[in-house]
């Protein structure tokens, strides 16, 4: 009976032993390139889930018309306003000085307000978006609202919510970028903010 007992515990042992040394030649032989690969992927899935999470399709998609309502157009995700969408101010002015109102356009991709007329950015990977963007000014646009995320640019304009934002930590902001550089590129030059 002893020996039963023996040879069990001893079989035990042999099986945890094989199986820690299993685990340490994966570890081994996993590269500094393959670790920085899953790495990257993983940031690029944190940044899908931050950027579905946070509705950035709400302004930065053209939207279509559904039974349901408005639908974001996912063959024109992140390609901010279209350029050829008029969205024109002067028809808003009264609504806005006497209702204290903000009016978007049809494709909630603009916006008119006391602060003048503004439109969502690009944020393709396209080079009319944020294709040619480095992080760092990634960083800068949304923790010091800087158009383009340029030293001396104009303000990003309301309603991008960019003081909210900009509480996000480094790794998240990074992970948002990380997904924007893989989406589909969009060629669209947004139109340039007007005053009322």
């Amino acid at each position: 009976m002893k020996t039963n007992h023996l040879i069990a515990i001893s079989l035990l042992f042999a099986a945890i032993l094989f199986t820690n040394c299993n685990r340490q030649e994966t570890a081994e032989t996993e590269t500094p390139a393959a670790t920085a690969e899953a790495l990257k992927r993983a940031s690029v899935s944190r940044g899908e889930y931050l950027v579905n999470a946070m509705g950035c399709d709400d302004c930065h998609t053209p939207k279509t018309m559904t039974p349901q309502g408005p639908a974001p157009d996912l063959t024109r995700r992140f390609m901010g306003h279209p350029a050829n969408e008029p969205f024109e101010s002067a028809d808003k002015k009264n609504l806005i000085e006497t209702q204290h109102v903000a009016v978007f356009s049809p494709g909630m991709t603009a916006a008119a307000g006391p602060w003048g007329v503004s439109f969502a950015a690009n944020i393709s990977p396209d080079d009319t978006g944020i294709g040619a963007w480095t992080e760092a000014q990634f960083f800068k646009a949304i923790r010091e609202g800087k158009s383009k995320g340029l030293d001396g640019a104009r303000p990003l304009l309301p309603p991008m919510p960019w003081p909210v934002l900009a509480k996000l930590t480094d790794e998240d902001l990074r992970a948002i970028f990380n997904y924007l550089k893989t989406v589909t590129p969009m060629k669209n030059v947004v139109p340039q903010p007007k005053g009322l």
